[in-house]
Order: C-alpha cells, then structure tokens, then sequence
C-alpha cells in the first residue's frame, strides 16, 4: 500500500513521453528487478517443477488454482450485474468442486461451462473508474494503479489467502507462482526476439489486454486527443452491457 500511496503522488507531478506511463524511470527499475529474481529464482524452480512432476499432475494443479480463483470471477460477475455468466461461473465451481475433486479436474468445461477472466479491476472499469498511470508492481509485474487497487481486494477474497496457518498458505502461494510460470518457461526468449524493447512490448500488451477484457472483448474505437496520443483509459462504463 505504501508503494501505491507514493506512484498516487508521483503520478501527479512525473512527466513522460507516453501519457499512459508517467512513472516510467520508476517502472523501469521495477520491470528489471523483476526480471533479476525471475532470472535467479523463479524461472530455474519453475523449470525444476516442470521436468520432475509429470504433466497429468501440473495439470491438476494448475486446475485446483483455477477453480478457487473462479470464485473471485463469480463474485465480479455479480459487481459487474453480469448475472448470465455468473450463473455459468457458479456452476464451474460447482462442479469441478464436487465431481471434479476440488477442481483438480476440469469437468465443466465438457459441460459447456467456460472459463472466464473477471477481477476487481475490471469491475472498476466497469463502473466508470479510470485506469491511472501505468504501474509495475514488485514481484507481481505489470499492473495500472486501479488493477493495483483490485488486486488488494481480490485478494480478500482468495480462499488461499484467506488461509489461517502461515505456512500452508505460503506454500499454497509459491506453488500457484510456480505453477503458473512453468507454462510461459520460454516466453522472455519469445519476448527479446520480438520486441526492441521488452518493457514497452509488455506495457502495451498489457494495457491492451486489459482494456479489451474491461469491453468484454468488444472495446469501442480509440480516439486521439488534442495532443495526438491514442486514448486508451478503459473507463467507459457506457460502452459496457448491464446484464
């Protein structure tokens, strides 16, 4: 909180050459510090996991993940008054959480119950909240300071953070990461290749992405302003369908 307090000050008084990204010195020195500790920890445990535990097994827990975090989705869906698709992501949990084990297996998707990507910043968007300088976030990577600010409250409601016993709740975190990285292991050797430089490439995907989940994959055209920059705060609520 301490971190986004300062970017909230910062962001008043920084200038840059892109509009979107006024704390870029700040964020460049984030974005590489988070690459050191992905470089030396994360990307070697990550590649440990992947050849030692068999991919059926990942794949479980890859699924157990997803099906806890689909109650954050369900609950946005809810903020966000999407109540067709929160009927549809209730029933995910359902049932994956009985006849798929705790999620381990993914039964609803063979029910025609797919899995959607809905999170507290993207219910700010949805009411009208504008999306704030761009802001990389220590070990957790590219954000914007209202994704930052829903990242705080989804986190509220993730059942693993919500775990009283330190230790397993710890363990349960660092193994999400590690799952979650052992499917991009050649992503930064896809990313040198493709880009100039990566820092943009991945503000830009990021931003991109994000306000295209916001529209529900159906943003309205960018506009230019007066200063000829693209426009991209994904804070039109009105572009968005009340369900």
């Amino acid at each position: 909180m301490v971190i986004l307090f300062g970017a909230s000050l910062l962001a008043g008084c920084a200038t840059n050459g892109d509009p979107h990204d006024p704390l870029e010195p700040l964020n460049r020195g984030i974005y590489h510090f988070n690459d050191v500790v992905d470089k030396a920890v994360v990307k070697p445990v990550a590649t440990g996991y992947k050849n030692a535990v068999p991919s059926p097994v990942r794949t479980g827990v890859g699924n157990f993940f997803s099906n806890l975090n689909d109650v954050i989705v369900f609950l946005n869906d809810l903020l966000q008054l999407n109540f067709q698709q929160g009927a549809s992501d209730f029933s995910r949990v359902f049932w994956n959480s009985t006849i798929g084990v705790a999620g381990v297996f993914d039964v609803a998707t063979s029910f025609d119950l797919p899995k959607h990507d809905e999170d507290f910043g993207q219910t700010l968007g949805y009411w009208g909240v504008g999306n704030g300088p761009y802001l990389v976030l220590p070990f957790l990577g590219p954000s914007t300071v209202r994704n930052a600010v829903g990242r705080v409250v989804d986190y509220r409601a993730d059942l693993v953070y919500q775990q009283n016993d330190m230790a397993v709740r710890n363990s349960a975190v660092f193994l999400r990461v590690i799952q979650k990285r052992s499917l991009y292991l050649g992503a930064r050797r896809t990313l040198m290749q493709a880009a100039l430089d990566p820092y943009v490439f991945v503000r830009e995907a990021y931003l991109q992405r994000r306000r295209n989940l916001v529209y529900n994959g159906n943003p309205p055209p960018l506009k230019n302003n007066a200063n000829n920059h693209t426009d991209e705060d994904d804070s039109g609520a009105p572009a968005k369908t009340l369900h």
